[in-house]
């Protein structure tokens, strides 16, 4: 877990400030859940034979009320909670986004720690694949905001109840014919949990695996008709894909539409946005099928984006003060107080010198604040009600003018 100290900070707050942009023209609304729930929820959504629930979840007991609580290990499952708490389907559909910090006790990696943070997007209450092509478009627009290249769609189906069902029974009969050569965990998941073993990275069971039956095969007609239209949607727009039929994702609840944008820029684990539809999960965390809509989201990690970002040379400038503040003397400080709030109400950055000192050390602080000018007053100044402006990063005379003036300059210089 990592602290983000401000030489670093500037960059979090670039990519927050164009994600939020981007969310907003897609109407998308804000929503905040706590970082901490019950744990079934999380066991329930999903699903108790997955990496996430056996290895890596933060899991500890309210020594208050004995409750088992889960620091969460993703956001799908607590949006849906908190839309199902408030009744939020009960006036409209809903489109809805979330940012924050995530935990899990995966193995540290490159772009990947076990607090890490991520944008959620969910939409409850559509059907259609236009909303699962609506949320690939958005990410291929903010690939672009973000300078980003070296980015690929892969996207699949994983059908509906049924047809997992189906295809469910002809995996775990293809795999008992090669139980010899299984690993340990394809073993322990062969009656459990099956399509897990698709998504193992163990290379030694690559042709094993490569050679199992293809869930397309068993693909039910309304879910093969919904993943042609996606297709056709994304191919209208421009959008290039491959189409992965071992996209499994590494969460139960999702059905049909399952994509990835993926990268080789950053090692082995090389997603950076990951999501589909889970229309099964707000009757799960509901309790009943009264409660049930269709939805679809996905979810992004930041810490491996802005690495993905760097390693795509994008350059974001840290952002600089416009002025300095410098004064000395007693009238000098009173009217640099007046002054610096002055300037700041009229959209001026100013950094007040604090801490007293010569006229030459306060000028090598404000060298150092990366600051365009320096604002100097002393009590000459301020017994006329001026401001002395001297430019810090390129050869110009010093001058002396009022405080209306002062912001006209600075601002033409900016």
């Amino acid at each position: 877990m990592n602290d983000i100290l401000p030489d670093e900070a500037y960059c979090w707050e670039f990519f927050e400030d164009t994600v939020n942009e981007w969310l907003s023209s897609y109407g998308y609304q804000n929503i905040r859940m706590p970082i901490v729930e019950q744990t079934d929820l999380f066991v329930r959504s999903i699903g108790a034979v997955t990496d996430i629930v056996e290895k890596e979840m933060y899991t500890f007991v309210d020594h208050l009320n004995g409750d088992s609580l889960t620091l969460r290990p993703e956001g799908t499952a607590s949006c849906v909670r908190a839309v199902l708490a408030h009744n939020l389907l009960y006036q409209r559909p809903q489109r809805l986004h979330y940012a924050g910090p995530m935990f899990r006790h995966e193995r540290p990696q490159k772009g990947r720690y076990r607090q890490f943070h991520q944008i959620g997007v969910e939409a409850l209450g559509f059907s259609g694949p236009d909303i699962d092509a609506e949320h690939i478009v958005m990410c291929a627009r903010l690939w672009n905001k973000l300078d980003i290249s070296g980015v690929r769609l892969e996207i699949g189906t994983l059908g509906s109840v049924e047809s997992r069902a189906l295809h469910r029974a002809r995996l775990i009969k293809y795999f008992e014919h090669c139980l010899d050569a299984l690993d340990d965990d394809a073993r322990r998941r062969l009656y459990s949990n099956p399509l897990r073993i698709l998504d193992s990275k163990n290379p030694a069971m690559r042709e094993i695996i490569d050679g199992a039956p293809k869930l397309i095969e068993d693909l039910d007609e309304d879910s093969r008709i919904h993943f042609e239209a996606l297709q056709q949607i994304l191919r209208n727009q421009g959008i290039d894909f491959e189409i992965n039929l071992q996209l499994v994702r590494g969460l139960d609840y999702y059905n049909r539409t399952v994509f990835e944008w993926v990268t080789d820029r950053l090692g082995a684990q090389g997603t950076i946005c990951a999501g589909g539809r889970y229309d099964g999960l707000v009757a799960q965390i509901g309790g009943s099928n009264k409660h049930s809509a269709p939805a679809c989201g996905f979810a992004m990690g930041v810490e491996r984006l802005l690495t993905l970002m760097q390693e795509c040379g994008k350059e974001i400038s840290p952002p600089m003060p416009d002025a300095y503040m410098v004064h000395q003397g007693e009238a000098a400080a009173n009217f640099a107080w007046k002054s610096v709030e002055f300037l700041r109400s009229n959209g001026l950055k100013v950094i007040f010198h604090c801490g007293g000192g010569s006229f030459k050390s306060q000028m090598k602080k404000a060298d150092a604040s990366g600051a365009r000018f320096a604002l100097i007053i002393g009590d000459d100044e301020a017994q006329v009600e001026a401001v002395s402006i001297k430019p810090l990063r390129e050869p110009a005379n010093q001058v002396s003018v009022g405080l209306g003036e002062a912001i006209d300059l600075i601002k033409e210089q900016r």
